[in-house]
């Protein structure tokens, strides 16, 4: 296993655990505005998908030995501009960020930075890194696995309960 693959894997740890954090300091936030979470229930799903994904993605390139395949930095520059734009999606919503779906009564949708352009970027965003950082590595199998069952998990469960809980509240919100 390389120094670039240890330092890259640790460092998306650091930002994971990190991103939790500031989550947790949104969420108390928001609650004491009023503020509701919806989708408890699948949250820890979320949480398995990305512990399985890092688990699975050292084992393949510490198991098979990968080494950085000739177009590497292909897939290094999707991975780089998929965390500028996650950051962008993070700023762009500032204390209302989190990894949990939250309802704020009261409170308009946000529609700046990348809010204004696309539904849900910040998904868009984690697909791309899931694609993208193991094939930095070699580890197709990761790579395709784990951006198939976290597509379908935002297909089928994540998008529609916010969805849902956005049509709910704004139903709620209008005169």
């Amino acid at each position: 296993m390389n120094t670039f693959f240890i330092l890259l894997f640790c460092l998306l740890i650091v930002q994971r655990l990190t991103e939790l954090q500031i989550a947790k300091r949104n969420a108390k936030h928001i609650r004491t505005l009023g503020g509701y979470e919806i989708g408890a229930n699948h949250y820890k799903f979320i949480v398995l998908i990305h512990i399985g994904f890092f688990i699975c993605l050292l084992a393949e390139v510490w198991l098979e030995s990968r080494l950085l395949p000739n177009y590497w930095l292909i897939p290094f520059i999707f991975f780089l501009v998929a965390q500028a734009f996650r950051y962008w999606c993070i700023t762009s919503l500032g204390s209302f960020w989190n990894t949990r779906i939250y309802i704020l009564p009261n409170h308009p949708l946000i529609r700046k930075g990348p809010y204004r352009l696309f539904k849900h970027p910040n998904y868009q965003a984690v697909l791309i890194e899931f694609v993208s950082f193991p094939f930095i590595f070699g580890a197709y199998h990761t790579a395709i696995t784990w951006t198939l069952i976290n597509f379908a998990f935002l297909k089928w469960v994540r998008i529609p309960t916010e969805e849902q809980a956005l049509q709910f509240a704004f139903k709620q919100d209008s005169p």
